[in-house]
């Protein structure tokens, strides 16, 4: 088939997908205006923004024009491909490049933009909140609004300026996404400047492995740093099968368990739980960008049918016949409607 192929709806589920992108115009031009400043000094940010915002190719083409649409563009691509319905948050880095009072405006803005589509178009779209971990208490306050505007979320791009959710200082956010029941999607971002060197040298930075290597560190430490324990009822969400985190379980138990023993990091303090435990328990995967039935399957069996939903990861990776190899999967009805729709209903409260 070709991609301009329609997809029919299935009538036996809906399909829900749940990394889904947009930007405002104004968000992608302060985005092309930061990399043609060089002042950000952030050599992930240049190799992604740098790319996007200014090739003339025809993937970074496509990919600019379709996340600055909320409208009859995002629709006839989720038609054609037979998605009924989107989960939809900032790109990134977010906010998360810009100075805290940018940040802060700038994410209460493209909050407004989101939800303004969703009011438009109700049952095809979701959104998720983005926030300026830049500022926490400030970012919880937003966190506030956005249960106001119907948000079903919250988006986090990783790092910020290369520190990481698991420092007690960004811990008011965990506070109010726990008080407010709303789960916290964290996607990934490049690697920051005192990790990215050896990614960037071989062109391995971006969503290929660095994206997935700096989101997976970032989800252990939070793990690691007793974030869960602190905040039992925190649910949280990493796409690309849980950054590889799913297939490393066992080995995270035993090493952590030893390390503590050890007592050979001072960081490293004894949980309630064992790493896999709240991989299992707070943590939810998507298969956005890994449309591959062995990887789903794995998934399901050591984090649970329940943990695992759909994503396509629009419109980085708008493959329509993607949604045909998810569809023939060899699976239970009952377990591809987890996959596919029930999920995503229980984690987004779209029941």
């Amino acid at each position: 088939m070709t991609e301009t192929t329609k997809i029919a709806l299935n009538p036996n589920y809906k399909r829900i997908a749940t990394e889904e992108a947009f930007a405002p115009q104004a968000v992608l031009d302060m985005y092309r205006k930061l990399y043609e400043s060089h002042t950000l000094g952030d050599p992930g940010f240049d190799s992604l923004w740098g790319f996007y915002s200014t090739s003339k190719a025809a993937r970074p083409s496509f990919i600019r024009e379709k996340l600055a649409d909320l409208d009859a563009l995002r629709i006839a691509d989720m038609d054609a491909a037979g998605i009924d319905h989107q989960i939809i948050a900032l790109t990134s880095p977010g906010v998360q490049v810009f100075e805290r009072d940018i940040a802060v405006s700038l994410a209460r803005e493209s909050n407004d933009v989101l939800a303004d589509a969703v009011k438009r178009h109700p049952t095809r779209f979701t959104g998720l909140c983005a926030i300026a971990p830049q500022a926490p208490e400030l970012a919880a306050q937003e966190l506030e609004r956005c249960l106001k505007l119907d948000m079903r979320g919250i988006i986090i791009h990783s790092h910020t300026f290369g520190e990481y959710l698991s420092d007690q200082k960004f811990w008011a956010i965990f506070e109010a996404a726990e008080a407010l029941q709303l789960p916290i999607y964290l996607h990934p971002n490049t690697p920051p400047k005192n990790m990215i060197g050896p990614f960037v040298e071989a062109g391995l930075d971006g969503a290929i492995f660095g994206f997935g290597v700096e989101t997976g560190l970032h989800l252990l430490r939070i793990i690691t740093a007793g974030v869960f324990d602190r905040f039992p009822r925190l649910t949280m969400i990493v796409g690309h099968m849980g950054e590889a985190l799913p297939y490393w379980m066992y080995r995270l138990d035993y090493m952590h368990e030893a390390g503590v023993r050890a007592a050979r990091y001072e960081c490293m303090k004894p949980l309630k739980k064992k790493v896999s435990d709240y991989l299992r328990e707070n943590v939810y995967i998507t298969n956005s960008g890994v449309a591959w039935e062995p990887a789903v399957k794995f998934a399901q069996q050591v984090l649970g049918v329940d943990r695992v939903m759909y994503a396509m990861d629009y419109p980085y990776q708008y493959t329509p016949r993607e949604v045909l190899d998810m569809d023939a999967m060899d699976m239970s009805l009952e377990h591809k409607r987890e996959f596919y729709q029930g999920v995503a209903e229980k984690v987004f409260k779209l029941r």
